[in-house]
């Protein structure tokens, strides 16, 4: 980092937002994201011992991508350069690059090239790194809000450690806003503010493990709102709901309104209401609740109730969790809220889900009863000499692909589980049930 560059982050940190103001200088100061910082983890050790190799952080915004970043420019001994993929072009990097290559061979001082967005680089500018990134001319850190294995080069991809950064959870981000508030030299403590028990948990749970949008919110807050009789500034929550622009729900993510809310979700999807359906699929999302949690909802009502109806539903809330997972808040919701009509207005059925309870029940009576001989494995040497696979008919060699012939053990060949239902594509396969039945009733 150059004495230009120097300059505008001390000024940065002073004048800045509060979420700059306040981002960690050192990896003490970080919250959050233990799963890669914690005790002992590779990349703290390698911060510590000046010894980074190219990364990729990969994450939500407001996670810290950008804040591992600095600090690591701040405990480096290597020249750190910082551009943005968003508005960088090709002769920056050429400058970067240029300045690499000279305090490399004249003065033998590695470069750390940050690129923040770094999906936003075409292949061709991606391209153009790559040998400079293999021959150690730069050390490469790139954030990402994208899935990196989809948006960059797979070249500078095998030469990365990729680091997945995961929402800050709602401790890490009230611990933030708490910090903010006491911290006289770059926070907001010279205000005397005052942030309400009720105005702190919406801002944690609300901003989605955003801790940029929940500082952002908090010094909205604190520069807005008039001072009380008591001399402080008392952020309630409806100065909260005000400064983030996302009203209250009443939502507890472990408790009454959690279970009822997703019960009403599922009651309204398998009751083919999709207004409904997409009403409490808001409320769920607007109080923050996890859209993996929605998703795994979804994904068994597709089989519970819908099943053979439509065996298109299971790939489409399949198809939406992968998509959720793919990529995250707020483009989600439309995943869902897709999904979610698909699972109101598809044919229901719960036979599929009659016939696995029936079979499990049956199970406790016949769940030792021997597999039929001709059902029995033949492919291993002796099997033929025990009589296993004898007798067995193969029905692609016998018209319409079938053969009658006994699957279940003895003593339960009148037994049935699976009873379609006339509803949706169940229609077609009862017929088609049916006419097996009588065939087999009449050879």
């Amino acid at each position: 980092m150059d004495l230009f560059d120097y300059m505008r982050e001390k000024n940065s940190d002073r004048s800045g937002p509060l979420a700059v103001r306040m981002r960690p200088r050192t990896l003490d100061e970080v919250v959050g994201q233990e799963h890669i910082l914690g005790k002992d983890m590779m990349l703290p050790r390698a911060i510590k011992a000046d010894s980074i190799s190219s990364l990729i952080f990969y994450g939500p915004p407001g996670t810290g991508k950008t804040t591992l970043a600095k600090v690591i420019a701040g405990s480096t001994a290597a020249q750190f350069k910082s551009i943005n993929a968003t508005s960088a072009g090709k002769k920056d990097m050429e400058d970067v690059i240029a300045q690499a290559k000279t305090d490399l061979g004249m003065y033998n001082r590695k470069t750390i090239l940050f690129i923040d967005e770094i999906h936003r680089f075409n292949k061709g500018q991606q391209d153009y790194l790559l040998p400079f990134v293999e021959d150690g001319t730069v050390v490469l850190i790139g954030a990402t809000t994208e899935n990196p294995f989809f948006e960059v080069n797979q070249a500078l991809l095998s030469r990365s450690v990729i680091f997945e950064l995961k929402p800050l959870q709602e401790e890490h981000i009230r611990i933030l806003l708490l910090r903010a508030l006491e911290d006289e030299e770059r926070g907001l403590g010279s205000y005397h503010a005052v942030l309400e028990p009720e105005a702190l948990e919406f801002l944690s749970r609300i901003t989605d493990g955003d801790a940029r949008e929940a500082l952002n919110a908090l010094e909205l807050g604190v520069m807005t709102t008039d001072r009380s009789e008591d001399g402080a500034i008392h952020i309630t929550l409806p100065v909260a709901e005000q400064c983030i622009q996302k009203k209250h729900v009443r939502y507890d993510n472990s408790g009454d309104q959690h279970y009822d809310i997703i019960s009403a979700f599922i009651k309204s999807m398998r009751g083919s209401d999709p207004d409904a359906a997409v009403f409490y699929l808001a409320r769920m999302l607007s109080a923050g609740e996890d859209i993996r949690f929605i998703s795994r909802r979804i994904m068994i009502l597709a089989s519970e109730d819908i099943g053979m109806a439509d065996p298109q539903a299971l790939v489409v809330a399949v198809s939406a969790a992968q998509a959720v997972e793919r990529v995250g808040m707020p483009e989600a919701e439309l995943i869902l809220a897709h999904a979610a009509v698909y699972m109101a207005t598809a044919p229901k059925s719960n036979a599929c889900t009659n016939a696995i309870g029936a079979a499990m029940e049956a199970v406790k009576e016949y769940g030792n009863a021997p597999v039929p001989d001709h059902l029995k494995d033949a492919h291993y040497p002796g099997a033929k000499k025990l009589g296993h696979g004898a007798g067995y008919l193969y029905p692609h060699l016998f018209p319409g692909h079938f053969v009658k012939q006994q699957y279940l053990p003895d003593g339960m060949e009148d037994i049935t589980f699976y009873e379609p239902s006339g509803e949706g594509k169940e229609k077609e396969i009862g017929k088609r049930l049916e006419e097996l039945r009588k065939f087999k009733d009449t050879h």
